[in-house]
């Protein structure tokens, strides 16, 4: 049984800072409609790609010489397509080759269709301690507009499972879905709420480009989302969470006390984090890099040696842009004392000025010098954040 004891950071007494370790698995069952992420249908390279990313772990070890690895996470793609041994195999070498911390927060994102009892098991006696499930749905008419390699029993059915075994669960739901009424929304999330789940992840449908989704919408075949019911959807989940004793602390996550993502967390206060695999990215506090959005090429770089990557050195101006955009998101907000101290008072100014009339429209609000969005503006946060960056 994975306890809550097991995901409470407790680091060593010799680290000072703390860093995360993403691990991109490129490989889906098949693509959902309305997913834009980087991953490959075809598993026939799936063991190249394990021996690529462990080879890029131990090629960028000295990124962390001074940090210690407190997150460690399974993104995709979807990474359940790999069995146990082979994730075991991955966080091992994390260990091999980085400090990591005495209880880090070990995610492993999973679909409803790989979570047999035996796999829950398996997984649970491993070092992996919170899940991350994709059920997006319990409404077998939206899995299949998703095109979702599960079922909605199979959503069900994973989860009266996952409980038994795991304390520290997170569960992603999309709202504002063409024909999803008021009333089915609430359903989906009375019926995450009926398993004592402590986290939930919850997103507006978005039409990509390029996208399957975005093709049907062209063509008629599907009506397209509307802002109105997806702001709609928004305000009844918070509503419902809240009377849960849900925290909302970040624009699309909500989780009890004591349950927060603490790799999301550090994404957003501006932690280090190496990305790993194809696609994956990273940030070391001055520079953003990303890696090759190509499988076959990413493993052929990285078998030569060589991190097929980009880098963007951040200037102050898109720190501070950056720091607007992710603060807004959460319930930690934007310090204008941070700003200063960090960008310097013509930052302090501008964000002030910039931000008077959402103030005034009940949108934004300061406490302790800290500027948060209130509840009225949650749901456009991301909007009011982009009219408070510096543009030159």
């Amino acid at each position: 049984m994975i306890t809550k004891e097991t995901h409470k950071e407790n680091s060593f007494s010799v680290a000072k800072k703390q860093g995360g370790i993403y691990i991109h698995i490129p490989f889906c069952k098949q693509a959902c409609h309305y997913c834009d992420f980087h991953f490959s249908t075809s598993l026939k390279r799936k063991e190249e790609m394990i021996m690529a990313l462990l080879a890029e772990i131990k090629l960028r070890k000295e990124e962390f010489i001074n940090e210690t690895v407190a997150t460690i996470y399974f993104g995709g793609g979807t990474p359940s397509v790999l069995n146990t041994k082979e994730i075991n195999t991955l966080i091992n070498a994390v260990y091999k080759y980085y400090k990591v911390i005495e209880n880090p927060e070990i995610t492993l994102e999973a679909n409803p269709d790989d979570l047999t009892e035996e796999r829950i098991i398996e997984i649970a006696n491993s070092r992996v301690n919170r899940l991350s499930i994709g059920i997006q749905s319990f409404f077998e008419e939206d899995l299949k507009l998703m095109n979702r390699a599960h079922n909605a029993e199979e959503s069900k059915k994973c989860l009266s499972i996952a409980i038994r075994y795991f304390d520290n669960i997170s569960i992603d739901l999309i709202f504002g879905m063409p024909n999803m009424s008021t009333e089915k929304w609430q359903q989906n999330i009375n019926m995450a709420l009926s398993f004592g789940i402590p986290h939930i992840s919850s997103y507006a449908l978005t039409v990509e480009p390029k996208t399957a989704l975005e093709k049907f919408i062209k063509n008629g075949e599907i009506e397209a989302p509307k802002d109105e019911v997806a702001e709609a959807h928004f305000h009844v989940l918070l509503e419902a969470l809240d009377k849960a004793n849900f925290v909302h602390y970040e624009l699309s996550n909500f989780g009890k006390e004591g349950f927060f993502s603490e790799n999301n967390s550090a994404y957003w206060k501006g932690k280090k984090y190496i990305g790993i695999g194809p696609s994956a990215h990273s940030f070391n506090g001055k520079e953003r890099s990303w890696n090759i959005t190509n499988n076959v090429k990413y493993i052929k770089s990285i078998t030569e040696g060589i991190l097929p990557n980009e880098v963007e050195l951040l200037s102050k101006r898109d720190g501070y842009n950056e720091y607007v955009m992710t603060g807004l998101r959460t319930i930690w907000g934007v310090s204008l004392d941070k700003i200063k101290t960090d960008f310097g008072e013509r930052y302090v100014t501008y964000l002030q000025k910039q931000s008077q009339k959402y103030v005034l429209e009940g949108m934004l609000f300061l406490e302790e010098n800290v500027l948060k969005t209130t509840k009225k503006g949650k749901f456009l946060c991301d909007g009011i954040a982009s009219d408070l960056f510096l543009l030159n």
